[in-house]
């Protein structure tokens, strides 16, 4: 019998097992970070971005943005290498080495074109920048290491075609490059404005369809024409 004077023995229920806590998948929270800000400094520009809203947008906790990327200047230098990044290897995939020079330079015009056709936020980047007077890319060096193989394969492309006698042989392939981006660049960057003052949906299947084959139309007969011709 037990003695009525002794403290009774409480039971204190058992704890339940903790769950055991979920890896954080670093890589997968880096790229949503990195696409919620591409989208804000495009928007914004550098100035008006708001790291509170990137933060938002990408479902992450600010402290993990200020844990991967440090602060709000190196998160957009890291935006703009990931988006120089990208078409740099969108470029790489096309194996322009594999194909004849005409088919070569189609497919690099056709895929400049489009890229900036399926990224429009790429164009407003790229403007936030030169408004910035390219401070933050003059501080990246990969940069230009990213860009060197390009040139080198347009100027192949160049060549070859040149020894074939299909292209003309004196072409600057950093000047061609810019002119082919330009003809990409400019149209999404305006598609808006170009819209109302001509008064043609830019947007619609068939005059994004034209303006592609205009550009390659132009590329191709650039090349094809004669010095002093």
């Amino acid at each position: 019998m037990s003695d009525p004077s002794s403290p009774a023995v409480v039971e204190t229920p058992r704890r339940k097992a903790e769950a055991p806590k979920r890896p954080r998948n670093s890589a997968k929270t880096k790229a949503s970070i990195l696409a919620a800000a591409r989208v804000e400094f495009a928007d914004r520009g550098f100035e008006g971005a708001r790291v509170d809203a990137i933060a938002d947008r990408a479902g992450a906790n600010k402290r993990l943005l200020y844990h991967y990327f440090g602060n709000k200047e190196e998160l957009y230098r890291a935006v703009l290498l990931d988006a120089y990044q990208e078409i740099r290897k969108g470029e790489r995939a096309l194996s322009l080495d594999q194909y004849d020079p005409v088919q070569a330079m189609d497919r690099l015009v056709r895929f400049t074109f489009r890229h900036f056709l399926a990224n429009p936020w790429f164009p407003r980047l790229l403007g936030t920048e030169n408004i910035e007077n390219a401070r933050f890319l003059k501080t990246m060096p990969d940069i230009k290491a990213l860009h060197s193989p390009l040139v080198g394969q347009i100027a192949a492309i160049i060549e070859r075609g040149a020894a074939t006698g299909v292209f003309r042989r004196d072409v600057d392939p950093v000047q061609l490059y810019i002119s082919v981006a330009a003809l990409g660049f400019f149209y999404v960057s305006n598609t808006a404005t170009l819209s109302v003052i001509f008064e043609r949906d830019l947007t619609s299947v068939n005059m994004v369809q034209e303006r592609e084959a205009h550009a390659v139309q132009m590329v191709l007969d650039f090349l094809r024409t004669k010095p002093g011709a």
